[in-house]
């Protein structure tokens, strides 16, 4: 039996009705997920009161660091005795004093990486007099920090939610202080930063928008030039009375505005009737909360945060170890599950932060580069990797230079290929500020 040879399998009209078909969602992936930015992320934030804040907060806050590791005998040896929760054990090319040296110099040179004046649960409830001062105060602060050069990369306020017995003063809070730091010398911050908590509604995240573009309007800014990020608190905003995920909806409802989610761990898990000494960022309830997070942010752009402990490095020796090791575990895991940023909630929990998350970045450095040089290279190689995972190579490695665990020399000299280039490959569909 013969056949007859078909050149063009489709006709003209049959490739035109699939490209009518498709055009609303080649619209809508372009649109709606347009994928990770390049922008540096912070690997932390940290939340100071606003009544607080003082020009000298984030150099406090390191010095404060240092010296309690000093109590111990120094990053080294604390970083020694952290070996299993810093991963240490699992890559024996990683040492101990390179992290501590690398670790020391971020806590003397850029202690805070996203600096949250917080006028909510840190400030509480005040007159509103006492929350205006609060505002001016803080205002303050933040110009003389920026006069010397000070001010951390990321930088904005919290405020009181959209519940109705806080709404009005939250609005003033937020309008009162994006003013005042519009009227600084230099406007306003480029790695601005403002958290609206305790969301449980996709309204208010619309209302939120609305008063974004009347801020815009009234102060000269450029459209959408304020964004914001949603804290994740409530079981509501996870999961809504009829069984809808807010949390996806909420993120495209933000026109572009919504930068980031960021899971609130003893709100969110009081509001489970988790009890008090279980509340934790490893709890069930907060794996559940979060891999909703993950899903719902994936592919549009919007980063995630994972939540705090509340377990300090406070006290005598053996309760500061105990309590370091706590942390370091918890960040690592963290960080094991692809969320890249969390919450510390005092300057004894920085040495751990970047102890953790240099780690993780040094842990493994070696078979990274490798991998994705034999990728680049199309060499022969053990693992097969596919594009995607190339991709993935690629932003671990620019994560770890953006915090300062893999100094950009380091990497130069260890892959033949330029840093852009690594940072293209990672965001192919995005630019950077950086």
């Amino acid at each position: 039996m013969t056949t007859t040879a078909i050149s063009d399998p489709f006709s003209e009209a049959a490739l035109s009705r699939v490209e009518e078909q498709l055009a609303g969602t080649d619209s809508l992936l372009a649109n709606a997920y347009p994928g990770d930015t390049a922008d540096r992320q912070p690997v932390h934030t940290v939340y100071v009161a606003a009544h607080l804040l003082t020009a000298d907060t984030v150099a406090e806050w390191g010095r404060a660091a240092l010296a309690a590791v000093d109590g111990v005998g120094g990053l080294e040896r604390l970083a020694g005795h952290l070996g299993e929760e810093l991963g240490l054990d699992a890559d024996a090319d990683l040492d101990p004093a390179v992290l501590a040296r690398l670790v020391e110099a971020k806590l003397a040179s850029e202690p805070i990486e996203d600096l949250r004046v917080d006028f909510e649960d840190g400030l509480g409830a005040v007159s509103d007099a006492e929350e205006d001062a609060a505002v001016a105060s803080s205002l303050a602060a933040i110009a003389a920090m920026r006069e010397r050069g000070a001010l951390p990369p990321h930088v904005g306020l919290r405020f009181k939610c959209f519940e109705n017995d806080t709404r009005a003063r939250g609005i003033r809070t937020l309008g009162l202080f994006i003013a005042g730091l519009a009227e600084q010398e230099g406007g306003l911050p480029e790695g601005l930063e403002i958290t609206l908590p305790k969301v449980t509604t996709v309204e208010q995240v619309e209302a939120m928008v609305y008063l974004c573009e009347q801020l815009e309007e009234r102060l000269g800014l450029p459209a959408g030039r304020l964004r914001f990020e949603v804290q994740v608190e409530t079981p509501q905003v996870v999961i809504d009375a009829e069984g809808r995920v807010p949390l996806a909806r909420l993120i495209h409802a933000g026109g572009g505005r919504v930068s980031s989610l960021h899971y609130g761990t003893y709100d969110y898990s009081a509001s489970l009737g988790v009890a008090g000494g279980y509340q934790s960022m490893e709890h069930p309830v907060a794996d559940f909360a979060k891999s909703f997070i993950q899903v719902a942010a994936a592919g549009t752009g919007v980063r995630y945060s994972d939540g705090s402990t509340n377990i300090v490095p406070a006290g005598d020796g053996l309760q500061r170890l105990d309590a370091w090791a706590l942390h370091a575990r918890l960040v690592r895991r963290s960080l094991e599950r692809a969320i890249y940023q969390g919450w510390d909630l005092h300057a004894h929990q920085l040495p751990t932060r970047y102890l953790a998350s240099f780690a993780f970045f040094r842990t493994g450095l070696s078979s990274t580069i490798t991998r994705l040089d034999n990728y680049l290279g199309g060499k022969d190689s053990a693992v097969m990797d596919e594009p995607a995972t190339a991709r993935a190579l690629a932003a671990f490695l620019v994560r770890g230079v953006n915090c300062g665990a893999v100094p950009e020399q380091e990497l130069s000299e260890r892959i033949d290929v330029s840093p852009d280039a690594i940072r293209a490959l990672a965001y192919p569909n995005r630019s950077t500020k950086e």
